[in-house]
């Protein structure tokens, strides 16, 4: 039976990830700080020494380790030595969750594995370095790119925590004009992609890119999709991004956020031919039925769940 430990696994993709590969039958082994049960061990991902303690039996790694944004520049230089080195040392697999912020803001209208990487913002220069790190050192890593994330909890993502909080109430917040597509990865989805390519693993070369096609909605459509599972119109009002600007004047945090406004205005999809062929079987939620998964649990609002599969 195969063997994976998920660093990050109380994190929005380390949870599904979790999910995914247990329900997949995998030996699971989360690994972050405060967990509890039997399959957990306390680890902090940058400590070489431990980590490699953790992961002496494991056949794949997935890093799902994501510090806040103005902890990036600190934090993930020394996890991705820290996972290299593990990774050398016992010839594990390491599958990243990856994003696109590696294609900078004047990114093409479809993003594929060979669209140039040309960043042009801090935490894309970060993501760029990181995969570099891994492509040069030789360690088997398959990085799985997807778009802003749809989850099943509310996790801190884009679609609960700034456009849909207040669905019920029947009221949205979208961050940027209505007519731009923007690019969605359901969770589950790409956790079970995950899956997927790691039980194909050995197929693939030493440093393998993945993209995670998910949805590509305007924001048009995705208000569209809310208005019809809750059943009645939506007051949609703009992002202040002013305000958003004013408060990373004190907050790192709000400083970084401000820093990807561009992801809403310049319109973007993701290609996933490639994941199509290396996982023909694969069938992705609709994003109807994700959106009403989300909704459904979290809003309190009323909601007409899509019979279709």
């Amino acid at each position: 039976m195969a063997s994976v430990i998920v660093l990050g696994a109380k994190g929005r993709f380390g949870c599904a990830a979790v999910q995914a590969f247990t329900e997949a039958g995998w030996t699971v082994t989360r690994a972050g700080r405060g967990l509890s049960g039997a399959d957990c061990v306390e680890v902090y991902a940058t400590d070489a020494q431990a980590l490699q303690a953790v992961c002496t039996e494991q056949d794949v790694i997935v890093n799902a380790v994501n510090p806040p944004y103005d902890q990036w520049q600190r934090t993930i230089p020394k996890l991705t030595d820290a996972v290299i080195a593990v990774a050398r040392a016992t010839g594990a697999t390491v599958m990243i969750p990856g994003n696109i912020y590696n294609y900078g803001r004047l990114l093409p209208p479809v993003l594929r594995e060979d669209t140039p990487w040309v960043a042009n913002t801090r935490k894309g220069h970060i993501r760029i370095r990181m995969e570099r790190a891994y492509r040069d050192s030789g360690v088997r890593t398959i990085v799985l790119r997807g778009g802003d994330f749809i989850d099943t909890v509310q996790s801190g993502n884009w679609f609960e925590s700034y456009i849909a909080p207040k669905a019920s109430q029947g009221k949205l917040t979208y961050p940027g004009p209505r007519d731009r597509v923007h690019a969605w990865a359901y969770l589950p989805d790409m956790a079970r992609a995950m899956v997927g390519l790691a039980e194909k693993r050995d197929q693939f070369s030493p440093f393998e890119e993945f993209s995670f096609e998910g949805y590509a909605l305007t924001g048009d459509e995705l208000i569209a999709h809310v208005e019809r599972i809750v059943g009645k119109p939506m007051r949609v009002s703009r992002l202040p991004w002013i305000g958003v600007w004013l408060m990373g004047l004190w907050s790192p945090l709000m400083r970084e956020v401000f820093e990807m406004r561009y992801l809403w205005r310049r319109p973007h999809a993701i290609d996933g031919s490639k994941l199509r062929a290396a996982l023909p079987g694969f069938h992705a939620t609709p994003a109807e039925k994700a959106l009403a998964v989300y909704l459904t649990k979290n809003t309190g609002a009323y909601v007409r769940v899509p019979k279709t599969a």
